[in-house]
């Protein structure tokens, strides 16, 4: 599967760990020890989250690329 979401990645001095965020994606995020892991760990989430929204009957957004805010 290839991601088409657009992906938010930061630093997170808190969690001491790269945070990725999917705007488009309601609660949709991950992070890791590197920036790589954490890109990696957020196309498993990102997967679980579409598998779930399948079985509750919820619509897919489709990735609307570059958002306007971000």
């Amino acid at each position: 599967m290839e991601i088409r979401y657009e992906l938010i990645i930061y630093w997170s001095e808190d969690d001491q760990a790269f945070i990725v965020e999917v705007p488009e994606l309601a609660g949709c995020a991950a992070d890791g020890a590197t920036y790589q892991e954490a890109v990696q760990n957020v196309e498993v989430v990102i997967q679980e989250w579409m598998e779930t929204a399948k079985e509750l009957g919820r619509p897919i957004p489709e990735p609307k690329g570059r958002l306007m805010f971000a």
